[in-house]
């Protein structure tokens, strides 16, 4: 959490690169047990509702933040100044583990019968097709650095412009979350094939498109991020056993970034040689996902 105000200080790009992959990996190491937690109290009040309000308070944060920097910016602040100020919810959001810690330090608790849930520990059918469908949507999901890069590049947003789309991106995520989540208890698992069709076809309004276009490709991405924040982790909470969540999550965001990462490779690659490929290759893994997660609907 004090790693991104820390690149108010960052002098030379080492420093700031450091400062960027300590982020990543704090967040990687919290979020599994996050979703754990999480999860134990889905059981009584609906695993959709909790991710999803979860997720929107997530992107409600993701899109203040940004546009908090950019009124810094456009005041002239400056960078340090703009990542200075982040310190304040960084050291809100510690406070609040604190509190979170000495309320609840069983968390597993909240969710009752937990060992009788299963009457196994092994990691079951329907979570490994789950993990393969979200490997697809990981592969497939341009990630906002290439988005960011396109739109100056091919001068389709202006770039004083580029964090308020990124914003809108956020805040739409952040209304999609919750909606969905409560879809999933109503409805089922199979709301998801709905949202990430949205998802799929965000690349060709974003790379494709003029701005009013890309306007609207940012906004199917951030319905997509909404779908990836919570509807993911809520259809995985029904398949896995209590004893191994934490585990079983950490093992599927594992997966999830080694896709995300090698489809984030091949369509910078693709770039180069063509916008329209990168578009294909994007759609084509999505959609690839969604017969997949119709079989893990039906299996679990």
């Amino acid at each position: 959490m004090l790693a991104v105000p820390a690149l108010a200080l960052a002098g030379r790009w080492p420093v700031a690169a450091s400062l960027v992959v300590a982020e990543r990996v704090g967040r990687g190491i919290r979020k599994p047990t996050v979703e754990a937690m999480l999860s134990y109290a889905g059981k009584s009040i609906g695993a959709g509702w909790v991710f999803g309000l979860n997720e929107a308070l997530d992107q409600a944060g993701a899109t203040v933040g940004p546009l908090l920097v950019a009124l810094i910016l456009y005041l002239n602040g400056g960078f340090r100044t703009g990542f200075g100020v982040l310190l304040v919810p960084a050291l809100l959001c510690l406070a609040i583990l604190v509190a979170a810690r000495l309320l609840h330090p069983r968390p597993h608790e909240l969710e009752e019968g937990t060992g009788h849930t299963f009457a196994t520990t092994n990691l079951t059918c329907p979570y490994w097709i789950y993990l393969a469908a979200g490997s697809l949507i990981a592969a497939g999901f341009a990630d906002f650095a290439l988005i960011g890069f396109h739109f100056h590049k091919a001068n389709t947003v202006p770039a004083n412009m580029i964090p308020v789309f990124y914003a809108v991106a956020m805040a739409s995520s952040a209304l999609a979350s919750i909606p969905l989540g409560r879809l999933f208890d109503r409805f089922g698992p199979n709301i998801s094939l709905f949202a990430f069709l949205i998802s799929a076809a965000a690349a060709p309004f974003v790379f494709l498109g003029t701005s009013i276009a890309a306007l609207i490709g940012m906004i199917f991405w951030g319905i997509g991020m909404a779908a990836q924040g919570s509807l993911l982790q809520a259809m995985l909470t029904g398949v896995i056993p209590p004893q191994k969540r934490s585990t079983a999550f950490g093992l599927f965001d594992t997966g999830y970034g080694i896709a995300w990462f090698v489809g984030s490779a091949v369509m910078g690659l693709l770039y180069d040689k063509s916008i329209l490929a990168v578009a294909i290759f994007s759609v084509s893994f999505q959609l690839a996902a969604l017969p997949v997660f119709f079989i893990a609907n039906k299996r679990r």
